[in-house]
């Protein structure tokens, strides 16, 4: 009756064993780290490992280890401001555009622990472990954009009307359009007005050529663009840390131009730095095939509303300056492999608006060249007189010319970059959206275990704490049945660990409140059981028949009350955000887990303490 077959007791015992194994990694403590990675089509090498080596000795730093990884250096220090001087020490030794050098909390899990695939658990920036960027905007580009924008809108409404105007620029903060005569002047402003309707100021002044309509942006809307580019960038930021995997990110605004993105437990934060500052896109172009490329390239002369790129190998490529579709028309992108060159590629496929364009060009100019330009900025970090800068640099190459075979129009494929990782990052940063505008850090810095001590100490407190007592209290009042519970308990804060060790979930405060819960919940369970045990005994029944009763008859009302608990569990999850969902998450896997060890767990050891026994008598 009160025998367990010997299947159940090795996947009792199995089940241990892998509790125990990947729970472990959480008593090895991460090290402060550097991480250097090539940016590019550069390469990390022995002799990029040796001149970071030679930075530091010459500077006086001291690491733990510096070895090469893979693709990448990883550098560990023993604390973090040691990690800190390291970094400026290293980004003066290696050229930003060629290497990115990030800070990092690198795992001192043993290698045959690693090799199972058991890792240390992930914990909040509110604990342990991450990194911490201050990102600001450039607002300057942002209002340029947008005044780009009104000049072509200008230009276009003009056109529409057939109004004659002799030119439009952009000067300053302001928009020049240069009329022959007034009355033209006058035309013009009627339909320009139209454009921008309430956002913008215009006066009249004379020229040398004639009369200008000048317009400049109201002060309500700079503020009105500067809030959008903000909004827009941290969409798109969240949007990219979405695609990372980082779970339980932080993103938020800090005043008007800067936004502070945490990204607890990261490791790959060379990446990390790179996605979020990298602003990529696409453009397409006809090819001209009128003139000479090499021509126009010796002589400095480009044709009229032509402009000269150069494609990957240096050759240069003319192209027709008006864009076919852009970077923005596009709603999703994946990286992959060219069928037919088996080179890395791009699917892409277009809104409504930028497909109608793709078929409507692609149609008239069968069998004509299609150029595709990679456009792409980042910011680097340059000294001049001894003071740093942040300088924008954009690298604009033609990555394919392709001739159109037959019309397209809302799905396609490029080709033409450089490598599997190029396309990944591409297919990343358009699927996730542009940026309204450049976005720099201005701050890096990862949270090691000095800014979060205070708070993992108290956590650990309470979870020890009320374990304990919880302990004292089953062994005192149910004796050796108390026992049997305390080692159920102690293998379901194991299990527990361990599947958030390899579900990689990040563990913050309230996640820590959820164990807590589960901790008093699991012996809730057993509670039942024993009461019940102890009711069947008073009603004259035989210790063995009392022991299947109580675990039988107590099944139905455990399985009620944790499956109510999940329930409110999952819903948490669904619609919470952030701290609520580990919330959630650390109790529906202590729910589960309490299930599994309070009822199956605990039944296994009474049964071998008393199975096989003639007993009068029980320790309850």
């Amino acid at each position: 009756m009160n025998r367990y077959p010997l299947w159940k007791y090795v996947l009792i015992g199995v089940v241990a064993l892998f509790g125990l194994i990947y729970a472990s990694p959480i008593l090895f403590p991460s090290d402060h780290a550097i991480q250097i990675t090539a940016v590019g089509q550069n390469t990390v090498t022995e002799e990029i490992l040796t001149k970071t080596k030679t930075a530091l000795s010459s500077q006086g730093i001291a690491s733990k280890s510096i070895k090469l990884e893979g693709d990448r250096i990883l550098a560990r220090f023993s604390d973090s401001d040691t990690q800190l001087k390291a970094a400026k020490a290293l980004r003066d030794a290696h050229n930003e555009e060629n290497f990115t050098t990030a800070l990092n909390l690198a795992p001192t899990t043993p290698g045959w622990l690693r090799s199972l695939g058991a890792k240390p658990m992930y914990m909040g920036l509110d604990l342990r472990g991450g990194v911490h960027f201050l990102m600001e905007v450039d607002m300057e580009a942002a209002l340029k954009k947008a005044m780009d924008n009104y000049k072509d809108s200008f230009r276009d409404a003009l056109i529409k009307k057939k109004i004659r105007y002799l030119g439009v620029v952009n000067k300053d903060d302001s928009i020049q359009v240069v009329f022959k005569d007034q009355a033209s002047l006058e035309l013009g402003r009627k339909e320009i007005a139209k454009t921008a309707i309430g956002e913008l100021d215009f006066s009249v002044e004379e020229g040398k050529k004639g009369v200008m309509l000048v317009a400049k942006m109201k002060q309500s809307t700079i503020v009105e663009k500067k809030r959008f580019a903000l909004k827009q960038n941290i969409t798109t930021l969240r949007n990219r840390v979405n695609e990372l995997g980082v779970s339980e990110p932080i993103i938020q605004q800090q005043g008007l131009e800067r936004i502070i993105v945490q990204l607890p437990g990261i490791q790959d934060t060379a990446r990390a730095k790179e996605i979020l500052g990298a602003t990529a896109t696409l453009e397409y172009h006809k090819v001209d095939t009128e003139h000479n490329a090499f021509d126009a390239q010796s002589s400095g002369r480009v044709p009229r509303g032509m402009v000269l790129y150069k494609d990957a190998d240096g050759r240069p490529v003319l192209l027709h300056r008006k864009i076919i579709i852009a970077g923005d028309q596009i709603t999703s992108a994946s990286a992959g492999f060219d069928n037919n060159s088996n080179s890395p590629s791009v699917s892409l496929r277009l809104d409504g608006k930028g497909a109608k364009r793709m078929f409507e060009f692609t149609s008239q100019n069968v069998g004509q060249p299609m150029g595709v330009v990679f456009i792409e900025t980042k910011i680097r970090s340059v000294t001049e007189n001894g003071v740093v800068k942040k300088k924008k640099v954009t690298r604009k190459k033609v990555i394919n010319v392709a001739s159109i075979l037959e019309p397209f129009s809302a799905s396609f494929q490029t080709t033409g970059l450089d490598s599997p990782q190029e396309a990944h990052n591409l297919a990343l940063l358009l699927r996730a959206g542009a940026l309204a505008a450049p976005v720099y850090i201005v701050e890096e810095r990862t949270v090691g275990p000095s800014l979060g001590q205070a708070n993992i100490d108290a956590g650990f407190k309470s979870v020890i704490l009320g374990f304990v007592l919880v302990l004292i209290f089953m062994a005192v009042y149910y004796k050796v049945f108390g026992l049997v519970a305390n080692m159920a308990l102690a293998l379901n804060l194991v299990l527990i660990v361990a599947v958030l060790s390899m579900m990689q979930a990040t563990l913050t405060l309230p996640g820590i409140a959820g164990i807590v819960l589960t901790v008093g919940m699991a012996v809730d369970a057993n509670v039942l059981i024993y009461e019940r045990i102890k009711e069947e005994l008073r009603n004259g029944l035989t210790p063995h028949t009392a022991i299947n009763a109580g675990y039988e008859k107590a099944l139905s009302t455990i399985a009620d009350a944790n499956i109510t608990t999940l329930i409110a569990a999952t819903v948490l999850y669904a619609f919470g955000t952030g701290p609520i969902k580990g919330f959630a998450i650390t109790l529906a896997i202590g729910i589960l887990s309490s299930m599994f060890t309070a009822i199956m767990g605990t039944r296994s050891i009474i049964n071998l303490i008393y199975g096989k026994r003639k007993i009068t008598k029980l320790a309850i």
